[in-house]
């Protein structure tokens, strides 16, 4: 089985309006790709209706059998790479920040209900989410937490048996720490690898920090974006897993603080 996978982040401009101006620029980007190797894109927080859009939010949420799943399927298959996106989702009479992952065969392999709301928009208009499931491509085992979910390092903690974590994420200028400090610790302190996805741009009075990068087990970046629209691209080599972990064990050696052993 394959040992590495090629990553794509598509950090995407802030400013298209609605689904279908979005899924024209992930269609676009995509083909753009070309020859490069690429295995998997992964696209910001809420990609589909954008993030900071009011009210429009319940206009362009989405059922997991929407016209935008089939779209996006359609892309996935036709472009032979898996697309993991952020979206809202139309559960009954409620609604979930969500992401979910499709497969080079439009299947739908990983889903994720964001577990943690900020105050205001998204407390307003999302219910929370109750679980992190994961997802294998390849020989990755994926996971997924949405923007402000990867911040409690417990979140990560959880997610101990996966090799890669995406986070979706719409992150405001101001919160440049987030992506430039709070990510890569997630990364060194799991031995885990974090394709991390923002907004470029301004939307609607928010002006995004774009900063999306790919961080490796030991910490450091495979690839940075700046502040515009980009594709970022990286190979991860799924033995940087286990090396970063034999080095630092830190899931093994928690074990041993004495209120932890404890129970």
């Amino acid at each position: 089985m394959q040992e590495t996978l090629n990553v794509v982040v598509g950090q995407s401009p802030a400013e298209l309006t609605g689904p279908s101006e979005r899924l024209d620029w992930l269609d676009n980007a995509v083909a753009s790709i070309g020859g490069r190797p690429a295995d998997l894109i992964v696209l910001p927080e809420l990609f589909l209706t954008g993030y900071n859009v009011g009210d429009r939010i319940d206009e362009w949420a989405q059922s997991r059998d929407g016209n935008a799943f089939r779209r996006i399927a359609d892309i996935a298959q036709k472009n032979s790479i898996a697309i993991h996106f952020g979206y809202a989702e139309r559960d009954g009479q409620q609604l979930f920040n969500s992401a979910a992952c499709v497969d080079i065969t439009g299947t739908v392999i990983g889903t994720h209900r964001k577990l943690l709301l900020p105050p205001g928009f998204e407390a307003n208009h999302f219910a929370a989410g109750r679980e992190c499931t994961t997802f294998t491509i390849g020989a990755f085992t994926n996971a997924t937490l949405i923007c402000y979910d990867a911040e409690f390092p417990e979140t990560f903690r959880h997610l101990a048996a996966a090799d890669l974590v995406l986070v979706p994420t719409a992150l405001a200028a101001q919160w440049g720490v987030v992506a430039n400090r709070v990510i890569p610790a997630r990364a060194f302190e799991n031995g885990i690898f974090v394709c991390y996805a923002n907004h470029a741009g301004h939307e609607n009075g928010i002006d995004y920090l774009g900063g999306s990068c790919v961080v490796a087990p030991d910490g450091k970046d495979l690839a940075r974006a700046g502040g515009s629209e980009q594709l970022l691209f990286a190979s991860l080599d799924k033995s940087r897993v286990k090396a970063a972990r034999d080095r630092l064990p830190y899931h093994r050696d928690l074990q041993k603080l004495p209120w932890i052993a404890a129970g």
